[in-house]
């Protein structure tokens, strides 16, 4: 590879990593554990990178954590062009896939064509949910904002009238990717509407 192209393929790279600086400017809608500010997208990917490491025994068999980790890391950072999206707000979440397709097609395309397929096809695995990679990364993600509620005496539910019901179906893509962990959330859903902080 020459000198031009090696400067050009770092000048990609570089301009890509600038642009993902801004995930951390897109603030989602769950708070902290402790419930003292919101969090941003780029501490949640970070916290689920490290939710798969440490909950690896709790996926299916085989399940290569590496990717999983990867997709983890790559999954929202189309948020800085389409936003967080409340999962609660069906008429928000229609039209969020047309938005995060073109997001993606624009913040992997600033990569090297190389490594832009190779990420931006970890994006689509996360989201077809055709693995068992990519549904244990769904899982993490629907589990990590249940823990924070759960232990936040609510947190967002009550502000935005979410029910148990409504919960429990995000359950069931937990489900899917570890059953382990899909019956940690439905006891942590049932905890929450018995202690009042979540409707029943």
């Amino acid at each position: 590879m020459t000198t031009a192209l090696i400067h050009e393929r770092l000048q990609s790279q570089l301009a890509f990593h600038m642009e993902i600086d801004k995930l951390k400017r897109v603030i989602r809608r769950n708070s902290l554990i402790d419930g003292s500010r919101r969090e941003n997208d780029a501490e949640h990917s970070w916290h689920l990178a490290m939710m798969a490491m440490t909950l690896a025994e709790h996926a299916p068999p085989g399940t290569d954590m590496s990717r999983v980790v990867a997709m983890l890391l790559v999954h929202d950072i189309v948020e800085i062009d389409a936003g967080d999206t409340f999962i609660y707000d069906p008429v928000a979440v229609e039209g969020q896939a047309a938005l995060e397709r073109a997001a993606a097609d624009r913040i992997f395309g600033l990569l090297p064509e190389d490594q832009g397929a190779r990420l931006r096809a970890l994006w689509d695995e996360f989201e077809e949910r055709r693995t068992p990679e990519a549904r244990f990364a769904r899982a993490l993600d629907r589990l990590a904002p249940i823990i924070a509620n759960h232990r936040n005496e609510g947190g967002t539910w009550p502000l935005y009238k979410v029910t148990a019901r409504q919960v429990m179906e995000k359950v069931r893509l937990i489900e899917e990717g570890s059953p382990t962990l899909g019956e940690y959330a439905a006891e942590l859903v049932a905890g929450s509407v018995a202690r009042g902080h979540l409707a029943p």
